[in-house]
Formats: C-alpha cells, structure tokens, sequence
C-alpha cells in the first residue's frame, strides 16, 4: 500500500528541489494537486494604510481581498496586501552583513550596500544586537543609540513598529529619537505661532457645509483625488463620497473650482478645474500680489483683519514696500517671480473676496525651502479675504489628507464644535451635550507602566529630517524653533517599520554619512535599499501574518486585524523580536516591555478599554468575542458634527472663544518669531528666494524645476514591489512627467528611458510626454526604490528612479528645519543599454 504523502512531507520535498541559492518566497513549494483547489476559500478581516479588506485564503495561501462594505470607494492599492506577502524580494531569514558578521562595529563601513549577506539563528542575532546596546550605551551613552524610526507600516494599535522600538530601547537604556515629520515638517512648526495649532491636522470646515455653501474652491498646492486614497489610520474614503455630492452641487450652483499648481492633477481633471500654472516654490509671490492689490484697491476685509487678527500693520509696511527690501509686492512684481499673468493674478483677488472662497491649501508647497511662508501667507490672505469662520469660507490644510473635511464622530470635550482637534482626528468635533461620542482606540505606548529605571530616561530628540546632518556634525549647534540645540554622537540605528533610503533626500549625501554608523540595525519584511545597507537584517511579519486591532482614520469604525496565514520563511512579529532582545538584559526589562500580557491579551485590551468608555457614554459596542468574529463595530457620525466650520466660534465671539497664540488671535506678525532673530524667517510672512528655481543662477545649467508629489499607486514606497507597479512605469522605470516643447528640445519622445540628473546624483525615468505638466517643470513622484547601479558607491546611477537621489538636504529654515522636495535637473535621453532592474529581487545569501 502507498504511504499517503501528507502536506508537510510535501513542503520538505518541493523545498529541497527548489534548491536554496536565494532567500525567496519561491523556494518554499506549494500542493499541486489535491482537493484543497476545490475547497471554498478562507475568509477573515484586516486593515491597512490602504483601506479595511476581506481577505481570502487558499491552500494556506493569502490569494486576494474584497473591500470592506463600508468602504463605498475602495482604492486599486488594496489589491497589492496579497502580492507583497510573496514578494520575490521577502527577506526570510536574520541576515548579517559579512564584513561585520567576521569584524563586528570595526567591519569595513564602505561596503554597506555591496557587502554579501550571510544567513544567521536568531538566538546570534539577538546576542549580536544586544551585545553592541550595551556597549555603546557603556561607551557613549543613551544618546549615540538612534531610534527615531520613521515609516507608515502597520495601522494597528499593537504591532506599530515604531513604538514598539521606542518602547524596547527607552527600557534597554535610552535613545535618541525624532520630532516632527517629512509630511509636514514646517507646517506643524509655523502654524502654531499663527493660529495657535498644528493646521496640518486642525479640523477643517465639512464637505456638507462647503456643499451647501461655497460659491469657489481653490485647490491650492493640493490633489485630494490622489492622496486621499490612503490615511495614517485606515481611510474608509468617505471623503469621495462627498467629492462626488460637491460635483453634483457644483453644476446646481456654478461652484467654482481652481487648481494653483505646476501640474493639472487629479482633482483638477475630476472637478473640471481651472488651472492657474505656477512655477514652483514661487506661492508666496503670488499670495503677496493678491494681497497687495486688495490692500491697494481697498478691498480687503478691514473689520475682520482688525477684529480677528494682531500684527497687520507690520506686514503691510512690507507689502507696500515701506521696510525690509523696500518693494511693494504689486501683481506685476508678482507675475515675474511666479509666471502668473498679472491680470490673472487681479482677476483671483477680486473673485475671492466676491465669493464665499474655500482656500484649500495642500502640504507640498511647505515641502520646499523657506516652508514656513506658504502657510502662513494662506491664513493672511484668507483672513485679508475675510470669510474665516463663514460657513464654506476661510481656509482649510488638511483636506488631501485621511478624509479630512469629512464629519466625523469624535470623543466629547465639552466644548461644542470646538476648533481643536482630538485623538488625531481631522474631522469635526462633535457637541458634548447633544452627541454620543465614539470611544476611540488606544495603542502602545513607548512608555512603560512597569517602575524601573527607564521611568526616569530622558529621550534626546532632533528633527526628523536632520539626520544625515546629525550624523556628519556631531556636537554641532544648530537652530530649532527658538531655541539652539546641539547633534549628539550617533554610533548605533535601529530602523524598524521606515525606509530611510527612501524618504530622505540627497541619497549620495546620506549613503556616505551612513558609513559613519559603527552599527546599523533593520527589522524589514522586504530587501529595501535601507535592509541592504544594514548590518543586522531581521526578518518582519506583514501586518496579514499577525493579529491586531485599529479603528478608520474617521473615528467611525474600529477593526479587527485577523492573521491571515502564517509568516512566510522565519519571520518574526516586531513584538517578539524586542522582547527577546530584551532577554539578554534582563527578566526586570522584558516585564517593562510585556507588562506581563500575551499579545492577544493587549489587543483585547485597547478594545476593553473603548468598551468601558463607550457604556459610560451610552454607545453601544459589540462584546470582544462578537466584535473579533464580525470584523468590525461602527459608530454613527451625529448630524451636528455635519455643520462645523473652521473658527466658527472664534468669529461668534474672538474674546470667549480666543485661538491658541498668546494674543488670542491669528497673528500676522509674531514677536515670538521676530524675537529669534533668525534671517530665513521672519515675523510675519515674506517672500525668500530658494535656493533652487526658475528664477535662480542655478537653472542656466540645470533648466527644469523637478516637483515629486506623492504617487499614484503606492504609499510612499509601499507596494512598488508589486505587480501595482506596472500600472504606470515605463519600462520598469519612474515615470517623469515632461512638456512637449521640453521634450522636444531634447529629442525625447514619450516611451523613452532618460536620465534626469544635477550636482548631486543622477536616475533613469520613463519619459510621459503631456500638456498636463507646465513648460520648464517636470513631474517625478516620491517612493521608486533607489536602485543603484553599483550599491554603496556614491555618485552612481539610480537605474529605478528614486528622486530623492536630486532633492537637496537642506533645512526649511531655522524655525522649523524641515525637508524640501524640489529641485533644478537637466534631462537627457539614456544611450546606450538600458541596465536591468535589481532591487526587486532578494540577494543572494552566503549559508542557506
């Protein structure tokens, strides 16, 4: 009788053909043959950056999702969650980089990125990081240890990666970690010297009420459209919803909509939009013509400024030439900064003010040199315009960003439609005695309730896009929001959930301040240019491979994150990584970290706690067990929360209802800020040249003015190493958007392989010849994985498309030292043949 081969002994078989040269997902061999084919599929429930999904699985494989049924507008990106669990480029097993696995933190720092790999246990991992912990916080101090992990994986409450590394090292012995973010960097430090809050998630006025009541919208700097399609929390898209009841009511009520932008994008397609092309980084020009000539004109709105405002008195003596360089900021001095016609920019003024006038202004004009100006001009010209706190009028920041503008239930305070955003939220603030709140969700914190000694550790802090600076100047004194600070001495990072090698700019600059590190550890589910430059590569669980718990970005839903199969080859949930990291330190630290609960026990636990907060409100919530097997609960959004506008009872009543800053009101002059005496930053807001655009000497050598706006079909880089890819590249390759008669001038003809390049770098692309784009700019999104022709090797080419190879590392200014995302090139059509795309494959591995 023929023994029956069952699934195990059939992995074992398939697994040895395979053979084990490279560390991928295919050497692990799948049945055949069998029933299994015919069986129904599996289906559970998780969530993503991407949107809530049904996940279906198959002969132990996770085969694809379904949307949620509460998402009405489910995006193209959920359909990557499946494809990159068995990415080619997985990494399967603990890895560490040859040279350092022989030599330790004295390895040769040069061959980062080029060195071979060789496969290690766990338990030698472990003992490996551990080991150099201990001796650089012996050595150096709590300080030299980085740990200021930046990245979006993982939406749950448990598994954030971030915290969970906080957590780990603040109990190990310290670290040094980061402030603010690249999103919005300079936002997040202006505006509060303005209005009093961070605007970049202040609750903005509700579709409903700009539906019924907005006669223009200007989408400036912003495409909604596109990047509303992903949320910090998980978007359940309700904004489009909205967008689409907009639409309607614009044909009703001749709405009218303009797109100020390089680029007609999405959301000036969709809403038919008229299109105002601006140079780059020239917004603030443009902001100061218009309210130069209502100034002028007299057509500003004297009693608001005068009521709501402080500080005017000092921007107008520069607005009309009366100080600082002595120019009025006419139209016509406008129109030759930023390339908008002067009567075009005449035409804007006057319709704003005529008009109840939505500015809906976008994060990417902050993300540029001097970012502070562009939203700090915004709320002076809005307030000049008049219409803050009118219902559909003002200003709003945050609309492109996780259904910002959408009504939303939300925790009360207390204070009816309160102007202050709560829990993160971005929507309206619900009316305390007329509303049954939503709980919320918790999640885990990088503190510890368990006393100990890291109870008393201070945790040292830079801002987030400093840190190739900090590492090429420690002891350093550098400037931040007032106060003067100095880089500590970083020996050791630890990156966990984040691809630095991606988000940060002036990739040659960073790969040669990255040989500094004595050690540079990486928990990666995938082989990123960031693992391939680490020393320690650790092998992370997707967020399908474990269980956890998360709410929409709306407030309106709380999620269960089921796991969907087990983790492909060895990978380990970052939990369990850092807790037995903190074994080789002691019992004392691994209770600090677990608090004594199972991983189940903390996701049950965040949902409890809402429980317990939704009784004592009167919501209702589904039992734990209930709510795990269903999936989902969802909270009603009360119909008040539909009727907030931005400011509302500030303009009822300034002296009640007074803003955050120290005189109450929007401050147009800060003496705050005037008081740091800081020379790219001034007290109130003004017109600095950048240091790259049209304008500048730079652009005789470098003519096209390169903009990366956020992609299409990924989150930042998340899912290019799917299939998703191939909806748009060319060839393999980036596209770069280019005008005809630039293209022309160059022979480049659409389809072609180009390479885009400057003084700092040099990439290939995949020429899009279009009108969409204005002449002398090119479009370039943010997220291809850098894909160096020679790995480690500064200067070589980036055969991908990774832009941030061009984007130049310098600070927005003293006051917020934020990060830019434009930059001056020159294109050329690529001779010669087009190279092989390497870095969606895993590399090869020395002991497997």
């Amino acid at each position: 009788m023929t023994k029956k081969m069952d699934r195990r002994s059939f992995l074992k078989v398939g697994g040895a053909a395979a053979g084990a040269a490279v560390a991928t997902i295919n050497a692990e061999a799948i049945p055949l043959v069998g029933e299994s084919l015919l069986n129904d599929n599996e289906k559970s429930f998780s969530a993503s950056h991407f949107g809530a999904v049904v996940t279906h699985t198959r002969n132990s494989r996770f085969e694809s999702v379904t949307p949620f049924e509460g998402d009405e507008h489910p995006v193209t990106l959920i359909e990557g969650l499946a494809a990159r669990t068995y990415a080619k480029d997985r990494i399967m097993y603990p890895c560490v980089r040859e040279s350092y696995l022989k030599n330790g933190y004295k390895s040769d720092k040069t061959k980062r990125g080029s060195d071979k790999f060789v496969r290690v246990s766990w338990e030698t991992a472990y003992d490996l990081i551990a080991n150099e912990l201990k001796r650089v916080y012996k050595n150096y101090g709590a300080d030299s240890v980085y740990g200021g992990s930046y990245g979006w994986f993982c939406v749950g409450s448990l598994n954030n990666p971030q915290a969970l590394l906080g957590r780990m090292l603040g109990i190990a012995g310290g670290y040094t970690s980061r402030t603010c973010t690249y999103s919005t960097h300079a936002i997040r430090q202006i505006t509060p010297y303005v209005t009093g809050t961070d605007e970049s998630t202040a609750p903005a006025t509700v579709y409903p009420v700009i539906i019924e009541n907005s006669e223009c919208i200007v989408f400036w700097g912003a495409d909604p459209i596109n990047t509303n399609q992903i949320a910090w929390g998980v978007p359940d898209h309700q904004s489009y919803t909205y967008m689409k009841e907009l639409k309607e009511a614009a044909k009703k009520r001749n709405i009218k909509f303009y797109i100020i932008d390089p680029v007609y994008n999405n959301t000036g397609m969709y809403f038919g939009a008229e299109h105002i092309q601006i140079r780059p980084t020239t917004d603030v020009a443009m902001m100061l013509g218009m309210a130069n000539y209502l100034f002028t004109e007299n057509l500003y709105s004297k009693e608001f400024v005068d009521k709501y405002t402080t500080g005017f008195e000092e921007f107008r003596k520069y607005l009309v030439g009366e100080s600082e360089d002595m120019v009025a900021k006419t139209p016509a001095w406008a129109s030759k900064i930023c390339g908008v016609p002067e009567d075009v920019i005449k035409m804007l003024a006057k319709e704003f003010v005529s008009k109840r006038t939505m500015l809906m202004g976008g994060w990417g004009t902050q993300r540029a040199h001097h970012g502070e100006q562009p939203n700090w001009m915004l709320i002076t010209l809005a307030s000049m315009i008049g219409q803050v706190g009118l219902p559909g009028g003002g200003y709003g920041m945050n609309y492109h960003y996780s259904d910002g503008g959408v009504p939303m239930p939300a925790a009360a305070t207390g204070n009816a439609l309160s102007d202050k955003p709560l829990n993160g939220s971005v929507g309206a603030v619900a009316d305390a005695e007329n509303v049954a709140a939503s709980p919320g969700l918790s999640g885990i914190s990088i503190n510890s309730k368990i006393d100990g000694p890291w109870k008393q550790r201070k945790i040292n802090v830079i801002p987030v896009s400093r840190i190739v600076e900090c590492l090429e100047n420690p002891g350093k004194e550098y400037n931040f929001d007032g106060k003067a600070y100095k880089y500590p001495d970083i020996k050791m990072a630890y990156w966990a959930g984040g691809n630095p090698f991606h988000h940060h700019q002036d990739r040659n600059r960073m790969v040669k301040a990255w040989q500094k590190l004595d050690t540079f550890v990486v928990n990666e589910c995938f082989w990123t240019a960031t693992a391939r430059m680490a020393d320690i590569v650790l092998p992370a669980t997707t967020e399908q491979e474990r269980n956890d718990i998360t709410k929409s970005h709306s407030n309106s839903y709380i999620f269960a994150m089921k796991q969907v199969v087990k983790p492909v080859g060895e990978a380990t949930d970052d939990f369990d990584i850092f807790v037995n990291i903190l074994r080789r330190f002691g019992a004392n630290e691994v209770l600090a970290f677990t608090e004594g609960k199972t991983k189940m026990e903390w996701v049950e636990s965040f949902y409890e706690e809402s429980y317990t907060k939704a009784t004592k409100s009167g919501v209702k919530m589904l039992p734990f067990k209930e709510f795990w097997e269903k999936g989902f609960v969802k909270f009603e959004t009360p119909e008040s929360a539909k009727k907030f506008v931005k400011h509302g009872k500030f303009r009822q009543n300034p002296v009640v209802n007074r803003l955050g800053t120290p005189s109450g009101k929007i401050e147009i002059f800060s003496k705050k800020i005037a008081g740091y005496n800081y020379k790219e930053c001034k007290g109130h807001p003004m017109w600095f040249e950048p240091m790259e655009w049209l304008g500048s000497s730079v652009a005789k050598e470098f003519p096209l003015n390169l903009i990366s706006p956020h992609p299409k079909y990924r989150l930042h880089s998340q899912l290019n190493n799917t299939w998703i890819r191939d909806l748009e590249e060319v060839d393999g390759r980036e596209p770069i958007w280019m005008h005809p008669k630039d293209a022309a001038k160059r022979g480049i003809q659409n389809g072609d392989i180009v390479r885009v390049f400057n003084k700092r770098g040099q990439v290939l692309a995949g020429a899009v010849v279009t009108e969409a784009v204005m002449q002398g700019v090119v479009r370039m999104q943010e997220g291809a994985w850098y894909d160096p022709a020679e790995p480690g090797k500064v200067g070589t080419l980036c055969r991908h498309g990774d832009v941030n190879v061009l984007i130049p590392d310098v600070g927005t200014s003293e006051l917020a030292q934020g990060n830019q995302a434009t930059a001056l090139v020159e294109i050329e059509k690529f001779k010669g043949e087009v190279p092989e795309i390497g870095i969606f494959k895993a590399p090869k591995i020395k002991g497997i």
